[in-house]
């Protein structure tokens, strides 16, 4: 049996998506970029680096050779949003090229510097790839483990891609959903994890659940407005890959910007809060650029603002809750908050 899919990367998101895929008897390719990790998936049937405790179907084979997977017809991109570009550039010369050719990318974030979502970046690092995005709430250890999950499967080839991409995705307890809204799913997918933080702010201040509740009512309505002014659509973004992935991860110590977020509430700097990690948390590298672009285009953003401002350690976390509670009373439909 040949592999028809592979994903790039072999963190816990891109072991997970190679575990479901596989989990029906395919074989799937999963590249790590350390040649250690690779040969200790393959020896030892699981990526106890990101992913412990998940056993791998036969399926999954790990290479740290990316020219292995660049003769497949789809790969899903679940490299780190900052480092999706680098890693991508390199698909063309090793021949990923020719028609079609699917590229899923499953990172979420904007990259840092030149402020373009993913799918930006993708395009340009291997032109004429037709370009999804692959977005939800999903906890990578979940999916792995075959417990039910529903994701966004946002094609810019429209019915004639999702048609070749959802039998190699959709497995009985993974269930994608078409659109072909592409920023969207991307904006959705990037904000949230800022967002994520700031709850774990209110966790770890202990400033109960109607905080948080607030917090994601409130952050939502500025991924709204970001998202429109960027020609998302509404209904996307109240779907799984924006509103149904807000909740996850602004809810759960599973998620790492949450995480991020509690360490900030409880006194923690960002330095020393995301020093020795094994795992990226995409909303520290995300919300410096979404804040300036959110700023460029006079779009409102204070949870956004509030976020950066305790990642810059430019003061307390309780002082800048109280800045967010002082902030002018408005309706809370109106188009301008």
């Amino acid at each position: 049996m040949s592999a028809a899919l592979g994903v790039i990367g072999a963190g816990a998101w891109g072991t997970a998506l190679a575990q479901a895929a596989a989990g029906d008897g395919s074989e799937v390719l999963l590249w790590a970029r350390e040649p250690e990790l690779a040969a200790r998936i393959n020896a030892e049937r699981c990526n106890a680096v990101y992913l412990p405790g998940a056993a791998l179907a036969q399926g999954v084979r790990a290479t740290s050779d990316l020219a292995e997977l660049a003769s497949l017809p789809a790969l899903l991109a679940v490299v780190p949003a900052q480092f999706l570009g680098g890693v991508l550039a390199r698909l063309p010369a090793l021949g990923f090229a020719g028609t079609p050719r699917d590229l899923v990318l499953c990172a979420k974030g904007i990259e840092a510097g030149s402020g373009r979502l993913m799918a930006q970046v993708a395009a340009e690092a291997v032109p004429g790839a037709e370009i999804a995005v692959l977005s939800g709430p999903t906890f990578a250890h979940e999916v792995a483990a075959g417990l039910p999950t529903a994701v966004t499967l946002a094609c810019s080839g429209g019915r004639a891609q999702w048609a070749r991409l959802s039998p190699l995705i959709a497995r009985p307890a993974l269930r994608p959903y078409y659109s072909d809204d592409v920023t969207g799913a991307e904006v959705g997918g990037a904000i949230k994890n800022v967002l994520a933080i700031a709850c774990g702010v209110a966790e770890g201040l202990r400033l109960g659940q109607n905080a948080r509740a607030a917090l994601i009512a409130r952050g939502y309505a500025e991924m709204l407005r970001f998202g429109l002014a960027r020609g998302a659509r509404a209904e996307t973004l109240s779907g799984l890959c924006g509103l149904g992935d807000l909740v996850l991860t602004c809810s759960s110590t599973s998620s790492r910007n949450f995480s991020l977020g509690l360490a900030l509430g409880e006194g923690q700097t960002a330095g020393q809060a995301l020093a020795g990690k094994a795992t990226v948390a995409e909303g520290a590298a995300t919300a410096p650029v979404l804040r300036d672009l959110a700023r460029r285009d006079g779009i409102e953003m204070p949870i956004v603002e509030a976020v950066c401002r305790l990642l810059e350690g430019k003061a307390p976390a309780a002082e800048v809750v109280s800045g967010i509670l002082a902030r002018p009373l408005r309706a809370e439909q109106e188009p301008s908050l």
